[in-house]
């Protein structure tokens, strides 16, 4: 997320105040000035940062502490109080139920061009992917032109079933149609339901939208705001609010604007809850939303809980024939050979989870570099894929490729893929080493302890935690700060 900005502001506050000499009310002063400062450039709303600067202050009374108070500690943990009370409206949204029937409806509105449509589908595959639901798509936009055909394929992209009429203009229509198509459905329980995009200041749309609220009657209504506009979504999502039960939130693009507190604080200050933020382009890259998660990454004190979730994610995640990491990695070892087609399992395993460098901003600051990122790593790892892409079942299933690859078809491979000979090579050389290791690991049980932990964390990212008793170290301090 591009909140590099205000993270290194506030931090730096927060170090200047530990660094002074004598804490008093002057250096009090100074600090939520610097961090008012800062939260200002972040497009936060006057009022919100007024709120948070006067909340402070009457929450730290340096002439009120015992002696031996640590004044620096008290301010700290007032400060981080109170921005996750600014991002935080205190109350829960919906959550859909696995398996219910009939099932769930989640209707999406938003304003035009804030990624809805995207976003319809990486919520509805989120669900699929971690909570193991069977969800379904309806497109009820048919204002703009070439909504239905952008829902469809992504859909199809995501391998989620889909409804929406060419033919029909009435959106009211259609959702009902689909609606109802899906309700009942065996297997189904969760429906998505795509709608045009719409300013706080046409009428008509609105309307349009209470109609398909009243006729579907959503269990959630979820606002889908752009992360740019900053603390505009203050004003769009009161007149959402207004117009529809909305009960939830989505700020999507927050990986390329630095205005994505604004909007979160906005969207807060409403009494909406945020549920998920977009982190990128591709449908994977939607990130479940926790305030207190999100400011102790933003002030570098890790994510203890989201980091773990991120390391689970690795284990129980679908690849490419619906088979986790763990459950390849358990067949590798009883069956004690290990082939090209299972180092592109793997491969296609570890990609579902996601890019690596997502790990960091979950990790206590100073532990691994803020310039980490694995970029290289993830590019190098397509680029072994499509040389396997290459090859014939023969190569790719032979336990002794290395030795079946001669130079010949070496030379095949670099010119089928598009690749110099010396990549082709440095793959074989790539799966031999695996291989070895392949040989070494324990029998894999479930990843309940640290030990098995570290068994499936990349052997790069698991050496930038100092091994394993580096986890173990992290793990825990993480655990003392949250």
């Amino acid at each position: 997320m591009v909140m590099s900005q205000l993270s290194g502001s506030i931090k730096g506050a927060l170090a200047r105040m530990s660094k002074a000499m004598v804490v008093d009310e002057k250096v009090l002063n100074d600090c939520v000035n610097e961090i008012s400062r800062a939260l200002l450039q972040a497009d936060v709303r006057f009022e919100t940062v007024r709120g948070v600067q006067a909340s402070i202050k009457s929450t730290v009374n340096l002439q009120a502490l015992a002696d031996g108070t640590n004044k620096r500690r008290v301010i700290h943990r007032a400060v981080v109080a109170e921005l996750r009370r600014m991002l935080d409206p205190g109350k829960p949204s919906f959550t859909p139920s696995k398996g219910r029937k009939p099932a769930s409806v989640v209707m999406f509105v938003g304003l035009q061009g804030s990624g809805k449509t995207t976003t319809c589908v990486k919520y509805a595959d989120y669900h699929r992917r971690t909570k193991g639901f069977s969800p379904a798509l309806v497109c009820a936009d048919t204002f703009r032109a070439g909504a239905l055909d952008q829902l469809k394929q992504s859909a199809a992209k995501a391998g989620i079933p889909f409804y929406g009429s060419h033919t029909e203009s009435d959106p009211v229509k259609v959702a009902v149609e689909g609606v109802d198509r899906f309700r009942n459905q065996e297997g189904c329980d969760l429906i998505v339901v795509d709608t045009s995009g719409r300013h706080r200041q046409e009428a008509a749309l609105l309307e349009e939208m209470r109609q398909v609220v009243g006729a579907t009657r959503p269990d959630l209504v979820v606002l889908v705001m752009d992360a740019s506009i900053g603390q505009a979504a203050f004003e769009q999502a009161q007149a959402f609010r207004q117009s529809a039960p909305v009960g939830a939130v989505i700020v999507t693009k927050m990986d390329g604007h630095a205005k994505g507190g604004g909007a979160l604080s906005a969207v807060a200050a409403t009494k909406s809850p945020v549920i998920f933020v977009g982190t990128g382009e591709h449908i994977p890259d939607l990130e479940a939303f926790d305030a207190k998660s999100f400011v102790s990454r933003l002030l570098g004190l890790g994510d203890l809980s989201g980091f773990m979730d991120k390391i689970h994610d690795v284990i129980p995640g679908p690849a490419d024939d619906n088979t986790s990491p763990y459950q390849i990695l358990e067949e590798l070892i009883k069956r004690g050979n290990f082939t090209l087609r299972d180092l592109r399992k793997l491969f296609r395993a570890v990609q579902s989870m996601g890019p690596l460098g997502q790990l960091v901003s979950m990790i206590p600051g100073g532990l691994i570099s803020d310039k980490f990122n694995d970029k290289e790593g993830q590019a190098k790892m397509k680029r072994y894929m499509t040389m396997m892409d290459s090859m014939t079942d023969a190569e790719l299933d032979g336990s002794s490729s290395p030795k079946l690859m001669n130079q010949s078809r070496i030379n095949r491979v670099a010119r089928g893929s598009g690749r110099p000979v010396r990549e082709v090579v440095d793959m074989l050389e790539e799966h031999k080493r695996m291989a070895k290791m392949m040989t070494k690991l324990p029998n894999v049980k479930r990843p309940n302890d640290i030990n098995h932990i570290a068994n499936v964390i990349p052997q790069d990212l698991l050496n930038r935690f100092g091994g394993k008793f580096g986890l173990q170290k992290l793990i825990r301090q993480m655990g003392a700060q949250s």
